[in-house]
C-alpha cells in the first residue's frame, strides 16, 4: 500500500479541472492529489467524467480551466508524447502487424533508447507480465487476457512517472478479470508505480485500489480507502453506488445527544446523526449488517418477495414502500422463510447510516 497523508503535495496533483462540451459541464471544479507509488481508482457511472478526467492527465484532452502537475512540473499543456505517461485503452490499442516483442519494443524506439538496452528491457518486462514464451507471436493469436498483458507490458516498459488505464478489463469474462484484477496489483507493485484506474465496476475498485475516488455529475463525492468508502459513504450516491445496500425512506421524529429516531413505513430506526426534527432523510444499511430475527437495537418487520441462491450467501429481498428497498445478505435461507411471509430484522444502531433526504433521487438514479 502506498503511503500518503491528506492535504500534502501529491506525485500528482490536479487542481481545479473544468471541462464543458457544449451545455453539458462534464467536470466542475476537480481537485485530486494522488502520492508516488499509490493506486487509486475513478469510480461512477458512465457520464460522471471519469474517462474525460483521465484524458486530461494524459494530455489527450485539455481542461476550460484548472490545471495538473506531475512530479513537481505543470504539465496541463504539454503535449502527451512530453508528459512521462503511459496509458492502457479499453481495447488495448495493439499493433496487429507486430508480433508482441515488437509491441512492447515500440516506446523505447520512439524515444530513441540504445538499441544494446531494448531487448532486456522488452525480455524483463514480458516476463513480469508472463508473456515471455510469447515474445514471438502475433499479437492477433492472443487471448484477450494476453493482449491485455501486452498492453500493460508495453505501457510499463518506458518506466513513465504514471501509468493510465482506462477500463482495461471491462471486455474479459468474470474470472479472468478478477485474476488479471490480481496479476496488474503484483506487477505495479513490483514496479513501484503510481497508477490512475477507471472503472464502473465497485468491486473491482474495492479490490485493486489504495484509495477510491467516487466521481458523480463531474465532481468527486468521496475520496478515501475501500473501507472507508464501503463503511463510512459520506454522501447517499456513494453509500448506493458502492456496495449493496437496504435504503428506507423516513422523517426524524426526535433529535438530541448526537442521536435521532426515525419514522420509516416499516418502524422506527434510530441512528447515530444530526438532524433537525420533522427533516426527510434516507435512512441506509449494509445487508451483511442486518440479522434476522428480533434482538437489535432497530427492528423493522417486512414480507419476503424473494430469495436468491448466489453459492456462498443468499440474498433475501423484502417488500417496501415506493422509494425504500430492502435486502438482506444470510449464510442460508432460513427454516420457514417463504415468499409473503412477514420477517422480523434486526440491526445495530451503529450500522445505521443517515443521509438528507434531496440527495435520494439522485442517489437512487445513478446508483441503479
Amino acid at each position: 500500500m502506498a503511503e500518503f497523508s491528506a492535504g500534502a503535495p501529491g506525485f500528482l496533483d490536479i487542481a481545479a479541472a473544468e471541462k464543458t462540451f457544449g451545455p453539458a459541464r462534464v467536470l466542475d471544479g476537480v481537485d485530486l492529489s494522488v502520492a508516488r507509488g499509490e493506486f487509486i481508482s475513478l469510480l461512477g457511472p458512465s457520464g460522471c467524467g471519469k474517462t474525460t478526467l483521465l484524458r486530461i492527465v494524459a494530455g489527450l484532452m485539455t481542461p476550460d480551466r484548472g490545471k495538473v502537475v506531475l512530479d513537481g512540473e505543470d504539465i496541463t499543456r504539454r503535449p502527451p508524447h512530453k508528459r512521462d505517461v503511459g496509458v492502457v485503452f479499453q481495447n488495448y490499442a495493439l499493433f496487429p502487424h507486430l508480433d508482441v516483442k515488437a509491441n512492447v519494443a515500440f516506446g523505447l524506439k520512439a524515444r530513441g533508447a540504445p538499441g544494446a538496452g531494448i531487448a532486456p528491457a522488452v525480455t524483463r518486462l514480458l516476463d513480469l507480465v508472463r508473456m515471455g514464451a510469447f515474445a514471438d507471436r502475433s499479437v492477433k493469436a492472443l487471448s484477450g487476457g494476453q493482449q491485455q498483458r501486452v498492453a500493460v507490458a508495453r505501457a510499463l516498459v518506458v518506466e513513465p512517472k504514471l501509468l493510465l488505464l482506462d477500463e482495461p478489463f471491462s471486455a474479459l469474462d468474470r474470472k479472468l478479470r478478477e485474476a488479471m484484477q490480481i496479476d496488474l496489483k503484483r506487477i505495479l507493485r513490483e514496479v513501484g508505480t503510481t497508477a490512475i484506474f477507471v472503472t464502473h465496476d465497485q468491486d473491482e475498485a474495492l479490490a485493486m485500489s489504495d484509495r477510491i475516488a467516487v466521481m458523480s455529475g463531474g465532481r468527486i463525492e468521496q475520496l478515501g480507502t475501500p473501507e472507508e468508502i464501503y463503511h463510512r459513504p459520506a454522501t447517499a450516491f456513494a453509500f448506493g453506488f458502492v456496495g449493496l445496500s437496504t435504503r428506507l425512506q423516513g422523517r426524524v421524529a426526535s433529535a438530541g445527544d448526537g442521536h435521532v429516531v426515525v419514522d420509516t413505513a416499516l418502524g422506527p430506526v434510530r441512528a447515530k446523526a444530526n438532524f433537525l426534527p420533522g427533516s426527510p432523510v434516507l435512512v441506509g444499511v449494509r445487508p451483511e449488517r442486518i440479522r434476522l430475527g428480533s434482538g437489535g437495537a432497530n427492528q423493522i418487520a417486512a414480507p419476503l418477495l424473494d430469495a436468491v441462491f448466489q453459492g456462498a450467501r443468499v440474498q433475501l429481498h423484502f417488500a417496501a414502500p415506493s422509494g425504500s428497498h430492502v435486502l438482506v445478505e444470510a449464510a442460508h435461507l432460513p427454516e420457514g422463510a417463504e415468499p409473503g411471509v412477514p420477517c422480523a430484522l434486526s440491526f445495530a444502531v451503529e450500522d445505521t447510516l443517515v443521509y438528507p433526504a434531496p440527495e435520494l433521487d439522485h442517489a437512487v438514479e445513478e446508483a441503479a
